[in-house]
């Protein structure tokens, strides 16, 4: 079996035979992982809130406003531009899961703003009315708005569509600028404020990191069973889709933190920002970009810090994610 392949009528739950176990794995981490947003009550929220200055509301708000539509984005990606495209039904499982879990992610946000008495119409606003978040959404819509015309992954330039959209849906946007934005909102419980808040983006964080290794399981498995992919223009053009993306975060950044708040400015994020990518860059197999420290020592890379991988080696092994991290391993012959 081949990961990208057109399925059968009836091979959706055909789960007899099963030929990626990181999927299945990753499924019954998810599954352990469940959660929902009224868990985490509120109360000293509402009284931290009460007392913050203007600025930090506003940070807040920005950041929600950025964060609410990207999950919804995130299954726009992975209902056209994977489900369509992948004929294992353990990964679709898995992909299915996950978007339980965005959806569920997007009903925490709005938790928070009902909570908080955020004005709505301001927040959902943010990304058509603040430019810097829109550019974000606009660099992550081209790829789904093609995934969304349609592609053929049975030619060359549908598979690398392919691991374009999930590059820029799995490795860019949940695991470079979410992570800068947990980074960020976990902040504040650094300062003794939003504990709850924070609960929630510990939560929201433990799904984007097995999103993110599911991302890199694909990316990986896809190169592996394609050879006639791997080479190095392509490996440029995807180091560069990251590079660019870390640029688009800098800017939004600024327009999240034009003066600084409790004891953030927009330098010390954009390090932050700069030091994730670079362990995304890792991870795929490239060079550091940035070589940059980690500004924010508090914040653990325990869960999103893998073994490192060649992403354009073009090797025989099969690569598998669990939660320890990807591990390369000799096919069984």
């Amino acid at each position: 079996m081949a990961l990208l392949k057109k399925r059968n009528q009836g091979d959706e739950l055909q789960l007899n035979e099963i030929e990626y176990e990181w999927a299945q794995e990753l499924l019954d981490q998810a599954i352990a992982n469940t959660w929902f947003p009224h868990e985490a009550p509120m109360a000293e929220d509402i009284q931290d809130w009460m007392g913050m200055s203007e600025e930090e509301k506003n940070a807040v708000i920005m950041y929600i406003g950025f964060s609410n539509p990207m999950e919804y984005d995130v299954n726009e990606s992975i209902t056209y531009g994977m489900l369509n495209h992948i004929a294992a039904p353990e990964v679709k499982m898995y992909l299915v899961r996950q978007m339980w879990e965005e959806v569920n992610h997007a009903l925490a946000f709005d938790y928070v703003i009902n909570t908080l008495e955020i004005d709505r119409k301001k927040a959902f606003n943010t990304h058509i009315d603040v430019p810097e978040v829109r550019v974000k959404e606009e660099f992550l819509m081209s790829s789904i708005e093609k995934m969304i015309e349609g592609i053929d992954v049975e030619t060359e330039e549908g598979k690398k569509d392919f691991v374009r959209n999930i590059v820029k849906t799995n490795i860019v946007t949940e695991g470079v600028w979410f992570y800068s934005g947990f980074m960020f909102a976990l902040n504040f419980r650094q300062r003794k404020l939003l504990r709850n808040f924070a609960t929630i983006t510990d939560w929201i964080s433990r799904d984007e990191a097995l999103h993110l290794k599911v991302g890199i399981n694909m990316i990986l498995t896809v190169l592996e069973e394609n050879p006639d992919i791997v080479t190095n223009d392509f490996a440029d053009e995807i180091r560069n889709i990251i590079v660019e993306a870390v640029e688009l975060e800098m800017n939004y950044n600024k327009a999240l933190l034009p003066k600084g708040i409790l004891g953030l400015n927009t330098n010390f994020i954009n390090q932050y920002v700069q030091y994730v990518a670079d362990r995304r860059l890792e991870e795929l197999g490239f060079e550091p970009e940035f070589k940059v420290s980690n500004p924010a020592k508090w914040m653990s890379t325990a869960n999103d810090t893998f073994q490192l991988v060649n992403f354009f080696e073009a090797v025989n092994t099969s690569y598998e994610v669990n939660a320890g991290g990807i591990k390369s391993q000799k096919k069984a012959k």
